[in-house]
């Protein structure tokens, strides 16, 4: 048997961010937790995201592998300049070495005190030292696309998916593609059209309502001959800079007869839709009162399980700080009962709990510690009386579909009780994409009345199914990641844009 040809030598990187200019989280290096070469390759080599897909359609291609760096934060403020120069600074140094392809693990979202436009900086150095070297990018579907990313790349793939599930099958798709241009099977062009609207991170569920019929009209003109993909991208609002919002990029074969027609009548088509339905990707929070109230309702339903409380105003992946307490506070204020909450990170809280031990009584003062101020106030702590019933070093295996075999670190946690609820007070800020946030230190989900959980979406694979119900919840006074954009003094997002403006 013929060995197969081998492709020459791709270099593979991960660098993912979104970035919340608004956060009081900040992102230094260490945010990353970056693994440089070897250990990179390693980590990545058998992970369920874009860059373990290059990994693999690299080595199936029998292609030398070179893995400068992965490097994945969770959602925060802007980037520090070093922290983004040193990240890419290993890229570009390894594409300088030579190789004859560049597949890149991206978010689309990062914004750096050095480079604005995060990715389409990184992207233009890359092409400015290998001006002829094919290029695949992966994104995360909350991409802002720039126009700087798509002029210096040639394939350019987003999820589809919101809960993030098709990681790795987005990886799939970018590098296949770039495989395929490689061996002069395809000849890729990309359609770019950068749509008016601002939409909200809960109405780009794809799941459900406006995102759901344009991602699947995406899907379905897929099968078109002559397209090679489509990504629609719902941008992330909370990134303020100039490209923030939504966009759509149609790939199409040149080598099609006729792929330009082709591509841009199909990008405009798409563009017209989304526009025609722009009002179903704006969401509109309703007071905390109101919600508080029906999430007491469905509790009157017969179905067994909790009403999920979502606190989209301080959510993990979206940047927030994880500490804020005004959702638990109004629900204690309300009357609700038998709650279980968390986890919200407080590390300072957690060692006096590990000091005092188990099973004692103890005052503590929760949350707001990270600098999120509400129009120029800060909040205070909530203060509590209760117990430490359990003590765990936070670290858990992830069972679920969305990062689904790594390893979820909550840091050094407790589990403090009080008369109406248990509360799970981590040292990291963690988004809730594993149950085990909650039973791993004693919690029984089943048997609570009401279950408060800091995400927006990323919870609903795992506590949708045994819940009889939620409701979302936005805080009154503001929060780092609320879905009020009068809460933000949003400054350079590009003009005019809906819902900022009226309607285009």
């Amino acid at each position: 048997m013929q060995e197969k040809k081998s492709l020459g030598k791709w270099v593979i990187a991960r660098f993912q961010h979104e970035t919340n200019t608004f956060s009081p989280i900040p992102t230094p290096l260490e945010a990353f937790n970056p693994l440089w070469n070897q250990d990179a390759y390693q980590d990545q080599e058998n992970a369920r995201t874009a860059m373990g897909a290059f990994i693999q359609i690299a080595k199936s291609e029998n292609v030398e592998i070179v893995t400068p760096v992965c490097a994945f934060s969770n959602p925060s403020g802007t980037v520090n300049g070093k922290a983004y120069e040193r990240i890419c600074n290993s890229i570009v140094d390894a594409v300088k070495q030579g190789c004859d392809a560049v597949l890149l693990d991206l978010h689309g979202a990062m914004v750096s005190e050095f480079a604005v436009d995060g990715e389409g900086d990184l992207l233009k150095r890359i092409r400015s030292i290998a001006p002829n070297t094919p290029i695949a990018v992966a994104l995360d579907l909350h991409a802002n696309v720039t126009p700087a990313m798509v002029q210096n790349c040639d394939v350019m793939v987003s999820f589809k998916t919101y809960p993030h599930i098709d990681m790795y099958e987005t990886g799939l798709h970018a590098g296949e593609l770039l495989r395929d241009m490689l061996q002069g099977k395809i000849k890729p062009s990309m359609a770019y059209r950068q749509i008016p609207l601002l939409s909200h991170t809960l109405r780009s569920n794809t799941n459900e309502g406006a995102m759901k019929a344009a991602v699947q009209a995406a899907i379905e003109m897929e099968k078109k001959p002559g397209i090679l993909g489509i990504s629609i991208l719902a941008g992330f609002s909370l990134a303020d800079f100039h490209d923030a919002g939504m966009s759509v990029i149609v790939i199409a074969d040149q080598h099609h007869p006729h792929f330009s027609e082709l591509e841009n009548q199909v990008a405009d088509e798409l563009q017209a839709m989304i526009l025609s339905q722009a009002d179903g990707f704006i969401y509109q929070s309703i007071p905390l009162s109101q919600a508080l109230n029906t999430a007491r309702e469905l509790t009157q339903l017969a179905t067994l399980g909790p009403v999920l409380l979502l606190d989209h105003s301080d959510n993990v992946m979206s940047g927030g700080p994880c500490d804020t307490t005004d959702i638990l506070e109004a629900a204690l204020q309300y009357g609700l009962s038998n709650i279980a909450a968390g986890p919200i990170a407080d590390p300072k809280t957690v060692q006096k709990l590990i000091q005092v031990g188990l099973n004692q009584s103890v005052d503590i003062e929760l949350g707001n510690k990270s600098g999120w101020t509400y129009r120029g106030m800060r909040k205070q702590a909530l203060k509590l009386t209760g117990v430490v019933k359990a003590i765990s070093d936070g670290k858990i295996k992830v069972t679920g579909p969305i990062f689904n075999g790594s390893i979820l670190n909550m840091g050094p946690s407790v589990l403090f009780e009080t008369k109406e609820a248990q509360i799970v007070i981590s040292s990291e800020r963690v988004e809730p994409y594993d149950i085990a946030v909650m039973t791993s230190l004693g919690i029984e989900l089943q048997s609570k009345t009401y279950v408060l959980l800091k995400s927006r979406m990323y919870c609903r694979p795992v506590f949708f199914p045994f819940s009889k119900g939620f409701v979302e919840c936005d805080s009154d006074q503001g929060g780092p990641t609320s879905s009020n954009y009068d809460w933000f003094d949003i400054q350079h997002i590009r003009r005019p844009i809906y819902p900022l403006d009226v309607k285009i």
